[in-house]
């Protein structure tokens, strides 16, 4: 009672000096239309109170000027407008008193220039020695009263009496100090201020002595200790107000820190937190009082350290929850601007003490949770708190901030529950585990669920309701995305702790429920008349629905179809884009389809050690699949809206996809489901170049058509990979010449994977970018086309006279002739495929050949065969270079020369 009537006592303070400062100005705007009545000027009517008053209008003369200016009386400057920031005033100024030069006058400027010439030595002498000398007083108070513990010098009565009058001397000296200096007509020097740092150690002393008469020595009950600590705290209050802040900065905290020099070894935490509840009053009253952000950022901070001091004693729950509550609540009543009795507030602004004193206690709510294994008393505290935040903010914007504080820690206290162990995991076929199973003071699982499901529908519910009714962006934002948020992570913290993140139709019958009403939020936000905020907010919503959707599949189905949720998300998320064009959407996309891309990183099988080893139809093609079509598809959608970051994103997750897919699928194909496997087989490598080099085709054809920079950059680096697979795979790794690789089958075998295919898809990707890249690259492409069909060639014809193994050192005779008919055959196929399409890329390759040919038989068959072979090989090679010299001339030089014109003759 004692401590109710303490709190009523400042907020009746506030209201007398609200009617206060209000009688003083409506006495100097009387005072002023006086003065102006004085000068000859009559206004036609008096102005309302709240209107501003105009400056009086003199006669122009210099001599009514001077008699003006002399006879009109001085009078207090209008007080400070209404703001939710905390107003800083003059060091021991009352409100209404000058605070600036031109109110205080030429003394005040006077001393503001000799402020700016002060030295080192008159800082120190004036100020900092009387700032040191003051804390001091306070210390040496408090450790002569441990010191006399220590030693056993004096009674405890003794002790108590001694501080009791060394506190009133300070106090006494102080305020004698004050009224003489106010006596003074000339302030020399802007010295300390030496009254309000006296003052200030005899608080702390106050506060120490009446603290130790009732927790050490019990000389006082518990009633007259809270009056006599009440007492304390509004003398501290009534005393700052004369005396400006080092009063305030020092006594406040000699008060918080007075319970850790003064202590006890059987500490009474009930007397602890009924003391710091009693200075956080008093303190956040003078915040209030003087509108001091400091003081009230000081009172936060200390208030929070005591909060957390020796929580983690299981006895300690019934004090620490007084002291949060009782912060909390004092926290709402003198600082939440415009609540209760807090500042003034500007409407649609969030201010950062009043979200950060609530957000603050509410901390420790959560905190006095998992200290105390979610225990019903604690949970029972954490609720009110939240609650008492949604009444907060719902009526002062000031404290918004503090719903999105609560979001958080309300999704942290059940993920924190949902980690913990399950009661139905600890239990074995011989009993509980011991050390495993749940403690006796454990919350219960119901009010646990109950708590939750009202948590989410009031979260939900708050946030919706909220749109529309401020005027700042930010205060509706705040309360979607805490709509949003919360009912989300509490289902997957319930379903964690209840379903083992195992399959589970109820939790996906909630999810589309949650789906469902984002839904409807999302449609009705879309109906309504523009408001601030508005579009975030239905993007909030409209994210929350495929988000719910997503964990509706995910708890529907078995494992892997996460991912394939993500990925239909982001699909829905770009149909919704284009349907309703809101910027968020976009970027949200890109965002799902990052996160599917981390996924697969995680996991590159999807399902885990469930991939099984079935090709094709496998989790490959349904993790990989789905998502590639997916994100094809969406950045179809978003291509509608425009090319920007979000659409180039979607695109390289869906090429990505998409070639994941079928290396991944090779892979498994190849090595029986084990894509982890180190090999690197000539059917792999020659299958992987195939892939590279047919989606290159692909690209190029599509980017052509879109325009897109990723199509560009996916068709270049496919074709970079395929050529380097090329070189170091089919013609290394995996090259059948230099190891020891079984090629099976006489003409359908690895081979033709491995480098006929790869040349026919070389040489259509040469033509699908002549003309449209540089003629340098499109030659390169077809250049290894060109080698990869000699190669072909080469290792059949090896392949037919070796057997499957062709990394003998050994060449016979009718091999090494075998290769010259054939490269011959095949630069004469080359040559008539150019002169029928007609294609001068041909013929310059059937050229290549020939002159391939011809450098082996002059200088390979000339020196190591023999016999017949080599007068076969020579006399081949004659007639061909003859038969195309014919061709040359009768056909090509037939098609390209101009016939001569009518009546001419030739030579």
């Amino acid at each position: 009672m004692e401590f109710i009537a303490i709190v009523i006592a400042i907020v009746a303070f506030i209201f007398a000096r609200k009617a206060s400062n209000r009688s003083l100005e409506l006495s100097a705007r009387m005072a002023q239309l006086e003065a102006s009545l004085a000068g000859g000027a009559r206004p036609a009517t008096l102005p309302a109170a709240d209107a501003p008053i105009a400056p009086p209008i003199v006669p122009d003369t210099a001599a009514s000027e001077t008699e003006t200016t002399e006879k009109a009386p001085s009078t207090p400057p209008p007080l400070p407008p209404a703001g939710s920031r905390y107003r800083e005033t003059v060091d021991g100024a009352l409100p209404g008193t000058p605070a600036t030069p031109a109110q205080a006058g030429p003394g005040f400027e006077e001393r503001i220039g000799f402020e700016e010439r002060l030295g080192f030595e008159e800082r120190l002498g004036t100020r900092w020695v009387v700032w040191v000398g003051g804390l001091t007083l306070a210390l040496g108070g408090v450790f002569l009263v441990k010191y006399s513990i220590e030693a056993g010098l004096l009674g405890p009565e003794v002790r108590v009496l001694l501080g009791g009058l060394f506190a009133l001397g300070l106090l006494a000296v102080g305020e004698f100090a004050r009224r003489k200096e106010s006596l003074l007509p000339i302030a020399a020097l802007p010295k300390a201020n030496i009254p309000a740092i006296l003052t200030a150690a005899g608080t702390a002393v106050a506060f120490a002595t009446v603290y130790a008469s009732y927790a050490l020595y019990g000389f006082l009950s518990p009633p007259i200790a809270f009056v006599l600590l009440g007492a304390v705290a509004l003398g501290t209050l009534a005393a700052a107000l004369l005396h400006g802040r080092a009063l305030a900065g020092l006594g406040v905290v000699g008060a918080f820190v007075t319970p850790v020099l003064v202590s006890s070894d059987k500490p009474d935490y009930w007397a602890l937190y009924i003391y710091i509840a009693i200075v956080t009053a008093a303190a956040f009253g003078l915040a209030r009082i003087r509108l001091w952000r400091w003081l009230a950022v000081t009172t936060i901070a200390f208030g929070a350290l005591w909060m957390l001091f020796d929580i983690v004693r299981p006895d300690t729950l019934g004090p620490h929850a007084f002291d949060i509550i009782v912060s909390f609540a004092l926290a709402a009543l003198l600082v939440v601007a415009g609540f209760m009795f807090g500042p003034p507030a500007d409407q649609g602004r969030v201010e950062p003490v009043s979200s950060i004193s609530l957000g603050v206690f509410l901390f420790g709510a959560a905190v006095l949770v998992l200290i105390n294994n979610h225990a019903d008393p604690a949970m029972i505290v954490f609720t009110l708190l939240v609650a008492a935040t949604f009444a907060i903010a719902w009526r002062a914007e000031s404290a918004t901030a503090a719903i999105g504080a609560a979001a958080v820690l309300v999704f942290a206290v059940f993920a924190e529950w949902a980690i913990r162990a399950n009661p139905d995991l600890a239990v074995v076929p011989g009993g509980a585990m011991p050390g495993i199973g749940t403690r006796a003071d454990d919350g219960s699982i119901g009010m646990h669920l109950i708590t939750a499901a009202g948590f989410g529908v009031a979260f939900g519910a708050a946030g919706f309701l909220a749109q529309g009714r401020s005027i700042g962006a930010i205060v509706p934002v705040i309360w979607a995305a805490a709509g949003v948020f919360t009912p989300l992570a509490l289902l997957i913290a319930l379903y964690a702790r209840i379903a083992h993140l195992d399959r589970s139709i109820p939790f996906a019958i909630i999810a589309i429920a949650v789906a469902a009403a984002f839904a409807a939020a999302t449609e009705l936000l879309t109906r309504r008349e523009a408001r601030p905020g508005q579009m975030i907010s239905t993007a909030l919503f409209a994210t929350g629905t495929l988000a719910a959707l997503a964990l509706a599949f995910t708890f529907a189905l078995e494992k892997g179809w996460l991912t394939i949720a993500l990925a239909l998300m982001s699909l829905g998320t770009a149909w919704i884009s284009m349907k309703r064009p809101i910027p968020f959407l976009r970027s949200l996309a890109a965002i799902l389809a990052g996160i599917v891309v981390l996924r697969v990183g995680y996991e590159p099988r999807i399902a885990g050690n469930d991939l099984g080893t079935t090709p094709i139809f496998n989790w490959l093609l349904l993790g990989y699949g789905i998502p590639a079509a997916s994100f094809w598809l969406g950045s179809i959608f978003l291509r509608r809206r425009g090319d920007d970051g979000p659409l180039r994103s979607v695109e390289a997750a869906a090429i990505l996809f998409a070639v994941l897919l079928a290396f991944t699928q090779i892979r498994h194909y190849i090595n029986n489901g084990d894509i982890y496997r180190t090999s690197s087989s000539l059917i792999e490598v020659g299958l992987q170049v195939c892939v590279a080099l047919a989606m290159a085709i692909g690209l190029e054809r599509l980017r052509i058509r879109t325009g897109s920079v990723i199509h560009n950059i996916g068709a270049l680096l496919l074709t970079w990979f395929a050529g380097l697979a090329i070189l170091f795979g089919l013609f290394f790794i995996a090259n059948p010449l230099i190891w020891r690789i079984e090629i099976a089958g006489a003409f359908f075998n690895p081979l033709i994977l491995g480098y006929a295919i790869p040349a026919i898809l070389a040489l259509l990707l040469s033509y699908a970018v002549a003309g449209r890249r540089a003629a340098a690259y499109a030659n390169t492409i077809a250049a290894g086309a060109l080698v990869l069909a000699l190669a072909y060639i080469t290792l059949q014809i090896r392949h037919l006279y070796h057997g499957p193994y062709l990394n003998s050192f050994r060449t016979f005779d009718a091999e090494q002739y075998t290769y010259s008919v054939a490269w011959l055959v095949f630069g004469v196929i080359l040559l008539g495929i150019g002169l029928l399409l007609p294609s001068q890329r041909a013929r310059l390759a059937s050229a290549v050949m020939i002159a391939i040919t011809i450098l082996k038989v002059f200088l390979i068959d000339m020196s190591n065969l023999t016999g017949a072979y080599r007068a076969f090989s020579f006399i081949g090679l004659g007639l061909v270079l003859v038969a195309i010299g014919w061709l040359y001339q009768r056909i090509l030089f037939r098609q390209t020369t101009t016939p001569p014109a009518p009546g001419s003759t030739t030579a």
